[in-house]
């Protein structure tokens, strides 16, 4: 899908894809697998992009929950990226950006600029109610998203699937996965 911002970078179809092993989480009170659309949609443009899905969760608005599904993956060494649906909003129970942050070595603040640029183009000033959050876990690239599949769409078509292309050019972050841990 192309982006209607200059992006700046294109994908290099002489090269060939790098695969990704992304872990899905939607963070949600009211839905079950059934009706974890924005997760489903998430878990099929991962797979689409020639990404491997490691895994694919839903637990509730909670921070325990939410700390405990991600520290788990980054534990397990199966999972390069970690992108959640949901709990990013501003209401009592959107507690996604809290319990992440903590966990961070290091935030990607152009993440949450540039999701709120596409956002803006999507659903104008409403995109101010979005938390989105991207950083480093040991190692483990994490995305924060909003629950919308709108959101879902913008955050990964326009954002997140170019910078884990390994063929997107000048850089992505697949090609900085091999020193994230460097000291």
């Amino acid at each position: 899908m192309t982006s209607p911002l200059p992006v700046g970078g294109k994908i290099d179809e002489s090269l060939t894809l790098t695969p990704v092993r992304v872990a899905v989480l939607t963070v949600s009170d009211t839905r079950d697998e059934e009706s974890d659309t924005s997760g489903h949609l998430l878990a099929g443009r991962v797979r689409a992009a020639g990404h491997e899905l490691a895994d694919k969760r839903l637990v509730p608005d909670e921070v325990a929950a939410i700390r405990q599904q991600i520290e788990a993956w980054v534990a397990s060494g199966t999972v390069d990226a970690i992108v959640t649906t949901g709990g990013t909003g501003l209401t009592g129970r959107d507690v996604t950006p809290e319990a992440v942050r903590p966990l961070l070595d290091k935030e990607i603040d152009g993440f949450s600029v540039i999701f709120h640029l596409v956002s803006y183009q999507t659903v104008g000033l409403s995109t101010l109610q979005s938390r989105a959050l991207g950083g480093l876990i040991k190692g483990v690239f994490i995305f924060c998203l909003p629950g919308s599949n709108g959101a879902v769409k913008d955050g990964w078509d326009k954002v997140i699937a170019a910078q884990l292309d390994s063929r997107h050019r000048p850089c992505n972050m697949v090609e900085l996965m091999p020193r994230l841990l460097e000291t």
